[in-house]
C-alpha cells in the first residue's frame, strides 16, 4: 500500500482576526486531516504540529504585536523566525511537499504547491497600501515561478494567471472553495439573542460582510442608501460586519451611522457571523474584484438571497442564484435592493436556488482536488 503524502501547510495566516485566506487554511486543513492519503503538518508561529492551531497562534499574535513595537524591522524578523520554523518542520517531518497558501510565500528548497487566490495587486493596485503592494509583487512572482503546481480557487483566477504570467494550463489546478456547515438557515428563535444584542429583527436588515477597505467597494452601498427612502432604512438598516482595514472611514458611512441607518459590528467570530448570515433579508457583496467571493456561498447556504457585482469571479460563484449589479452604479443597486424587498416571490426563488447552488461546494471536495494536485506535483 502506498504511504500517505507528507505535506507541511503554512498556517501562520490564521492569526486573528481571521481573514478569508485564514478561513481557507482552517477549513482546508480540517478537511485534509480527514483523508488517509495525506499526512498533514502545520507550521504556526514558533511551533509546528499535526493539529490545527488555536491557543498557540493567539499567543503568537501577541508576540507579533509586541515585536512591532520594539523591533526596528519587525516584518523581516517575523519572516526570519517563520522561515526557521518551516525549515525545521520540513526536515523533521520528512516532508514530500510544502503547501504555501498565503500572499507572502516563503522560499524553500522543497517541492512546493502554492494557492493563488486572486490578482488584485495586478488589476486593482490602487486598492492596496504601497508597502503591502511591493511585498506582494515580489513574493508572489517568486512563488509562481518556483511552484510545481499553482492551485487557483476559481476558473476566473486560473484564466487571469495564464494571461498575466503566461502560465501553461497544466501548471494550474482549479480547487474551488467550500461552505462550512456552520452556515445554514436558522429560525428567529435560534438567532434571537444575537439579534437582540444588536437591536435587530429577523429578516429585517441588509448585511455586508467585508473588511473595510477600498477593494470591497462599500462606498457603492453607502451611496445606494442615499437613494432609498428613510422610512425603508428605519425598518431595514444596514449591518456592516468586518474588521477595519486600511484607509479612512468614508464620510458617507459616518453620516449613515449618525442617522442610525448603519450598525457596525466589527470583526465577528464565525459562529456569530453565521447567525447574522441566516437572519438577514439579503447579503450585499459589491466588491470590485474577487478571486472567489466566499460570503456569496455562505449567504446562499444560510437561505439568504444575494446581490453582488457583475464582475471578476462573482458570476462564476453565484451562477443564476444571485442578482447582479454594475459595481459603479449606486442607483441600480438601490433599485435592486427595493425590488428584492418588495417582490417576495423573487426573494423565495433566490432563496431556493441559492440553497441548491451552495450544495455544489464543499470543503471535502476542495480537499479531494487539493490532494490530487499534491500527487500531480510529485509525479
Amino acid at each position: 500500500m502506498t504511504r500517505p503524502l507528507r505535506v507541511v501547510l503554512n498556517a501562520n495566516i490564521m492569526l486573528a482576526p481571521l481573514t478569508g485566506i485564514g478561513q481557507y487554511v482552517g477549513e482546508l486543513g480540517h478537511a485534509l486531516l480527514q483523508r488517509d492519503d495525506v499526512q498533514l503538518s502545520f507550521t504556526y508561529g514558533l511551533r509546528y504540529g499535526h493539529s490545527l492551531p488555536h491557543q498557540g497562534l493567539r499567543n503568537y499574535s501577541l508576540l507579533r504585536d509586541l515585536a512591532k513595537r520594539v523591533l526596528p524591522k519587525p516584518y523581516q524578523a517575523k519572516r526570519w523566525v517563520e522561515r526557521r520554523v518551516l525549515s525545521r518542520a520540513l526536515r523533521v517531518e520528512g516532508a514530500d511537499l510544502y503547501h504555501e497558501p498565503s500572499l507572502w510565500p516563503q522560499r524553500v528548497a522543497h517541492p512546493m504547491v502554492f494557492t493563488l487566490h486572486d490578482l488584485t495587486h495586478v488589476h486593482y493596485p490602487q486598492t492596496q497600501p504601497a508597502d503591502r503592494l511591493r511585498a506582494i509583487e515580489q513574493t508572489l512572482d517568486q512563488a509562481v515561478e518556483s511552484a510545481r503546481k499553482i492551485l487557483c480557487v476559481s476558473e476566473f483566477t486560473a484564466q487571469q494567471a495564464m494571461q498575466h504570467y503566461g502560465l501553461p494550463a497544466e501548471r494550474l489546478c482549479i480547487t474551488p472553495l467550500g461552505v462550512s456547515p456552520l452556515f445554514q438557515p436558522c429560525s428567529p428563535e435560534q438567532s434571537f439573542v444575537m439579534l437582540r444584542s444588536l437591536g435587530l429583527q429577523y429578516r429585517s436588515f441588509l448585511l455586508c460582510v467585508a473588511t473595510l477597505e477600498p477593494r470591497k467597494n462599500l462606498e457603492l452601498v453607502f451611496q445606494a442608501m442615499r437613494h432609498l427612502p428613510p422610512s425603508l432604512l428605519e425598518q431595514c438598516p444596514l449591518v456592516l460586519c468586518g474588521a477595519q482595514g486600511w484607509g479612512e472611514i468614508p464620510p458617507s458611512l459616518a453620516a449613515l451611522e449618525r442617522c442610525g441607518h448603519v450598525i457596525r459590528t466589527g470583526y465577528l467570530e464565525r459562529e456569530s457571523l453565521s447567525w447574522l448570515m441566516g437572519s438577514a433579508r439579503m447579503l450585499l457583496f459589491p466588491s470590485l474584484y474577487e478571486g472567489f467571493g466566499l460570503p456569496i456561498l455562505e449567504a446562499m447556504a444560510s437561505g439568504t438571497p444575494v446581490i453582488t457585482a457583475n464582475c471578476s469571479a462573482m458570476p462564476e460563484i453565484g451562477g443564476e442564484a444571485a442578482l447582479y449589479v454594475d459595481p459603479n452604479d449606486p442607483a441600480r443597486l438601490a433599485e435592486t435592493i427595493c425590488l428584492l424587498l418588495e417582490d417576495m416571490a423573487l426573494w423565495q426563488r433566490l432563496q431556493r436556488s441559492g440553497l441548491e447552488r451552495a450544495k455544489r461546494f464543499s470543503w471535502a471536495r476542495t480537499a479531494e482536488l487539493t490532494a490530487a494536485a499534491y500527487r500531480a506535483a510529485l509525479s
